[in-house]
């Protein structure tokens, strides 16, 4: 078998494990399968692995560093492709990612909404779907320094978005935080930030889409509704560590 066969091989076992957790982790919470959508997040891979696994069936990919993110996008324009951007951006940053994203994950506040309205503005395209990122560690006063916005903010980070030209409330995103009172706990997590999406939908209905779950515990975020996970290792290998 070729590197490459070997490679595929490799990348059709992983997934297929994956979709199998997806499915009974759907079956335990009476959902069906098509409610939640498997988003691969290929930092670090290489775009050819991007092409194996769109040749698996996987459509929807996430990066997290622009430079690498518009590269790969470039190399893989020709596929069917809808591309995330998961990573902190900065606001130099958002006329790039409005290039080719079709989602940001990753809206924490007004002066990246405002420098991404106007990235799609000057680029005259479609919309361009918008999540607020919730950082649940501010809610204890923690995570300072940190990307996302407190539960708080939510609301008027969602009317900036709403009125923004060109961009489009989607939902939103979390991380099971690793400090606060939610720290090590990512089931009552994901559950907290359900709480905060009904509460957003109250104003907001189009904004459904929830971005929650890892390759860890992505069997906690659809057990509390999560529309999207985000998985990496558990699909494409461990990472290896950052010199």
């Amino acid at each position: 078998m070729t590197d490459r066969g070997a490679r595929a091989a490799e990348l059709a076992a992983n997934l297929a494990r994956v979709e199998e957790r997806i499915r009974r982790a759907c079956e335990a919470d009476g959902r069906a399968r098509s409610e939640v959508t498997l988003v691969v997040v290929s930092k670090t891979y290489p775009a050819e692995d991007v092409r194996l696994l769109a040749g698996l069936g996987v459509r929807e990919f996430a990066e997290n560093r622009d430079q690498e993110a518009v590269e790969k996008a470039a190399a893989c324009a020709d596929l069917p492709l809808v591309w995330h951007f998961v990573g902190q951006l900065q606001t130099n940053k958002a006329r790039s990612v409005a290039g080719y994203a079709d989602y940001v994950h990753s809206v924490d506040r007004i002066k990246l909404v405002n420098a991404l309205s106007a990235a799609v503005s000057r680029r005259e395209r479609p919309s361009l779907n918008c999540l607020i990122q919730v950082a649940l560690e501010k809610e204890s006063g923690l995570g300072e320094g940190r990307g996302g916005a407190a539960p708080a903010e939510v609301g008027a980070l969602a009317r900036a978005i709403a009125e923004a030209p060109g961009l489009r409330l989607a939902g939103l995103m979390t991380v099971a935080p690793l400090t606060g009172a939610l720290a090590g706990r990512p089931a009552a997590a994901f559950d907290r930030l359900i709480e905060i999406s009904r509460d957003l939908r109250t104003t907001d209905p189009a904004a459904t889409m929830v971005s929650a779950g890892m390759s860890a515990d992505l069997e906690e975020a659809i057990a509390a509704g999560a529309t999207h996970v985000r998985v990496g290792s558990a699909v494409l290998g461990v990472r290896p560590a950052l010199g």
